[in-house]
C-alpha cells in the first residue's frame, strides 16, 4: 500500500508495486487479493494527493510545467482527451506518463468523483489482473508481462477509443434532437 501511494502521489518507484504484488501473488496465494486491495488503495489515495495539489495549485502551477515542449503537448492531450488521458497510463504496465496528466485533472478541476472513478476503475484491474498472473502463473508472471504488455495497452487503449466513439456519437445525436 506504501510502495503504491508513494509512486502515485509522484515519487517514481517503476514498476515497484507491482514487482511486489505479483511477488507476494506467487509466494502466498492466499494474499494476493488483499495485497491487490491494498494497493489499489495506495494508490488510488497517493493520486488523490497530487490531484488535490494541482487544484490548489490551479491553473497557476499547471501552466508554469506545460508551457512548452513535451508538457504542453501533454497538456493538450488532456484537454482533449479528458480522463482517456488517466485511464489509459493508470492501467498499463507500460511507463507512460502519468503525473502530468493527474496534475492536469486537478488544476483543470475535473470533478473528483470522475477522476477517483476513472483511476479506481484502471487500478483495480491492473492490481487484481497483476494478482491473478502472479496466482495462475507463479514465477513465469513478469515474462507473461513483458512478452504482452504492448498488447495490454493497445487493449487499454482500444477500450478507449470505443468509449470515446460511443461518446462523441452519444453527444451528436443529444445535439441534434435537441
Amino acid at each position: 500500500m506504501l510502495l503504491a501511494f508513494l509512486d502515485s502521489a509522484g515519487i517514481p518507484l517503476p514498476a515497484g508495486a507491482d514487482a511486489l504484488l505479483i511477488a507476494i501473488a506467487v509466494t502466498h496465494p492466499s494474499r494476493a487479493w488483499l495485497a491487490a486491495s491494498l494497493a489499489t488503495t495506495g494508490s488510488l489515495l497517493g493520486f488523490l494527493v497530487l490531484y488535490w495539489l494541482a487544484r490548489k495549485g490551479g491553473e497557476r502551477y499547471l501552466d508554469k510545467h506545460t508551457t512548452s515542449g513535451r508538457g504542453q503537448r501533454l497538456r493538450t492531450w488532456f484537454q482533449r482527451y479528458g480522463l482517456a488521458t488517466v485511464f489509459v497510463p493508470t492501467l498499463s504496465p507500460v511507463p507512460l506518463p502519468t503525473k502530468v496528466f493527474v496534475l492536469c485533472a486537478g488544476a483543470l478541476r475535473v470533478p473528483v468523483v470522475h477522476f477517483t472513478v476513472t483511476v479506481l476503475a484502471a487500478r483495480l484491474l491492473r492490481f487484481f489482473g497483476l494478482a491473478y498472473l502472479g496466482v495462475r502463473l507463479g514465477e513465469d508472471s513478469h515474462h507473461w508481462i513483458k512478452a504482452n504488455a504492448l498488447w495490454v495497452t493497445a487493449a487499454a487503449l482500444g477500450l478507449v477509443l470505443a468509449a470515446a466513439l460511443l461518446l462523441r456519437r452519444f453527444t451528436r445525436e443529444k445535439n441534434a434532437s435537441s
